[in-house]
C-alpha cells in the first residue's frame, strides 16, 4: 500500500480546508449571499435572529481568538437570541478583518485608558503595541504584551456594543419584511390554486 499517497492526500485535504476557511471556494460574494440566506430563513422570531447574529458578531470584536463561538452563544442565550444566529454572526471576525478589529479595538482602548491613567503608562502602550504590530506577537514576553492586551479588551467594549446595536437594528426590519413578503407569496399562490379549481370542488 503506498502510503505516501496516503500522506499526501491528507496534506492536500488540511490544506483546501485551510483555503476554504480564508476564501471560500463558491467565491466571497456567493458566500454572504448564502450567508444572508441562510439567515433570513431561519425559523425563529425576528429578534432571536437579529440578537443571535449580533451576539456572534459583536464578540468577534474581543480578542478571545478560539472562544468567540462560546461566548456568542452565552450572549445570545443572555439576550435570548438564536444560537445558529450567533454561530454565523462569528464569521465577522475573519482571518480578513481580525487585523481591522485588532487595530481598532487597540487604539479605542488606548485612547480609553489614556483618559485615566498617567501618560507614561499610555506611551508604555503606545510603545509596546507599535512593537507587536511591527516584531510579531513572539517577539515580546507576556509582561510586555499585557498593557496591549489590556488597551484592546478595554476598547472592544464599545466595540462590541455598537456592532451589536448596528446589525440588531439593521437585521431585525430586514427578516420582518422578508417574511411578510414571504407570507404575500404564499397567500397569492393559494389564491391562484383557488381561482384555477373547477366551480364546486371542494
Amino acid at each position: 500500500m503506498d502510503t505516501s499517497n496516503i500522506k499526501r492526500h491528507a496534506r492536500h485535504s488540511w490544506q483546501e480546508r485551510v483555503r476554504n476557511l480564508v476564501w471560500p471556494r463558491i467565491g466571497l460574494r456567493r458566500y454572504l449571499s448564502y450567508l444572508q440566506k441562510k439567515i433570513l430563513r431561519l425559523s425563529a422570531s425576528p429578534h432571536a435572529v437579529a440578537a443571535g447574529f449580533a451576539s456572534g458578531a459583536a464578540v468577534s470584536m474581543t480578542p478571545f481568538l478560539g472562544f468567540h463561538f462560546f461566548l456568542g452563544f452565552l450572549l445570545a442565550w443572555i439576550v435570548r437570541g438564536n444560537m445558529l444566529a450567533a454561530a454565523i454572526g462569528t464569521v465577522v471576525g475573519n482571518p480578513f478583518t481580525f487585523p481591522l478589529i485588532f487595530a481598532a479595538s487597540y487604539q479605542i482602548g488606548s485612547r480609553i485608558l489614556g483618559l485615566f491613567e498617567a501618560l507614561p503608562s499610555e506611551r508604555f502602550a503606545e510603545r509596546q503595541g507599535e512593537r507587536l504590530l511591527s516584531d510579531g506577537i513572539l517577539s515580546i514576553n507576556i509582561d510586555q504584551f499585557l498593557p496591549v492586551l489590556r488597551a484592546m479588551l478595554v476598547g472592544a467594549v464599545p466595540l462590541a456594543i455598537v456592532t451589536f446595536l448596528v446589525l440588531y437594528f439593521s437585521i431585525k426590519p430586514l427578516v420582518t419584511r422578508f417574511r411578510l413578503a414571504r407570507q404575500a407569496r404564499l397567500a397569492r399562490r393559494r389564491a391562484e390554486r383557488e381561482a384555477l379549481r373547477p366551480d364546486g370542488e371542494a
